[in-house]
């Protein structure tokens, strides 16, 4: 989301709070250890788990095994919701990604995303080893990757100087 257009939003925002600016919002993405992705079952249930994601040009990355809920659910609902941030009330930025989730199969693109994830993690998650379609273990593991390009981003400023509520959306 290259020069996005940024928008405050005064309903929820403290009088004389900036918006927060997107190279601050883009390094909590980059850096975030931890993110929840919501998404909805078949029946219109939501489904909230966490996980690990890695931003990459752009695009938010995480990757789903093929038995898990979150991957059954998107064989029907594709859009989602990514969030990370801070439990504090007084600090830190909560960032939401709204966007749809599509099925990375491209092995130049699994191949970038496997080594941004191992940079980030330094080994942590295991090595990512792209194989027919996603992501392999070596114990024979498989996990689908997922991109979501982003169709919104909520910024949640909070600091002894007030709140602001920031969107960022693609420029037109």
């Amino acid at each position: 989301m290259n020069n996005p257009v940024i928008d405050l939003d005064p309903r929820y925002s403290d009088t004389g709070q900036p918006p927060t600016s997107w190279s601050h919002t883009r390094s909590v993405l980059e850096t975030a250890q931890l993110f929840w992705i919501a998404t909805v079952r078949e029946d219109g249930r939501p489904h909230v788990v966490p996980l690990v994601a890695v931003w990459l040009d752009d695009v938010l990355y995480f990757s789903s095994g093929e038995e898990e809920q979150k991957t059954a659910n998107l064989r029907h609902h594709d859009r989602v919701a990514l969030t990370t941030g801070s439990d504090h009330w007084y600090a830190g930025l909560d960032v939401v990604v709204e966007g749809r989730a599509e099925s990375v199969t491209d092995p130049a693109v699994l191949a970038r995303v496997a080594a941004a994830w191992d940079g980030k993690w330094d080994g942590f998650w295991g090595e990512h080893i792209v194989t027919d379609g996603g992501f392999g273990t070596p114990s024979g593991g498989f996990a689908k990757v997922w991109a979501v390009r982003p169709q919104k981003i909520l910024a949640f400023g909070r600091g002894p100087a007030g709140f602001s509520q920031t969107r960022y959306r693609p420029a037109e």
